[in-house]
């Protein structure tokens, strides 16, 4: 289990997923292709960013792949303040999958979908231990009540998300994913760090991901 410091103060973690692109709504893997926003993706994120500003955040961290450091880009805009980037927030490594639809993944891939193993990609472990790692290391330099928003990746998110907050790998599945531009919100306290809100922005609509759902490939 990657350890993520807690205790120190009130902070706040926004873990925000980036907007939409065209590989989302074809349903591709784009795992660590670097795939722009779309039209609708770069609106979203102004939107997005436009409520975030609100929580007055004291740093901004980005994945480096264009669609997430163009959504850390629209926050970065509207609260002055600049966007650092750490490769090891980039999205699951696809192997294989990268650029295929969820129904050509399941034809040609069935035992691996069936684990949810992309060949030649990262298993989920390996995903929610780098990007914890990575939370752990921005959170150094943010102040007792700061506000860090971070802006990556479903997937990304999602198995970070569940190693900082502790959960045992058998249950990570309950951790639903992000939709496009939502982000979910961790706070500090005495005993680690604790959920506090979900799949947040908007009213509830479909998770068009890399990471596995119910719904998804």
């Amino acid at each position: 289990m990657t350890q993520v410091p807690a205790g120190r103060g009130k902070r706040r973690l926004v873990l925000w997923r980036h907007g939409q692109t065209t590989w989302n709504l074809e349903q591709r893997f784009q795992g660590k292709t670097d795939i722009e926003l779309d039209e609708t993706g770069v609106a979203q994120a102004e939107r997005a960013a436009r409520l975030l500003s609100g929580l007055n955040p004291t740093a901004i961290i980005s994945s480096p792949l264009r669609r997430a450091a163009t959504t850390a880009g629209s926050l970065a805009r509207l609260t002055g303040l600049a966007v650092a980037y750490d490769a090891d927030l980039m999205e699951r490594d696809g192997g294989e999958w990268e650029g295929l639809t969820a129904t050509e993944i399941r034809e040609r891939y069935p035992a691996e979908h069936a684990v949810w193993e992309p060949p030649g990609g990262e298993t989920s472990e390996q995903v929610a231990k780098r990007v914890a790692a990575a939370l752990g290391r921005a959170l150094d330099g943010v102040p007792s009540e700061g506000v860090l928003v971070v802006a990556s990746h479903g997937a990304a998110l999602r198995l970070g998300m569940a190693e900082v907050l502790g959960f045992p790998e058998e249950i990570w599945g309950r951790l639903g994913g992000l939709s496009n531009c939502n982000w979910s919100v961790l706070a500090e306290g005495r005993s680690g760090w604790r959920l506090i809100e979900h799949n947040a922005g908007t009213l509830p609509k479909p998770v068009l991901s890399d990471d596995r759902t119910e719904n998804g490939a």
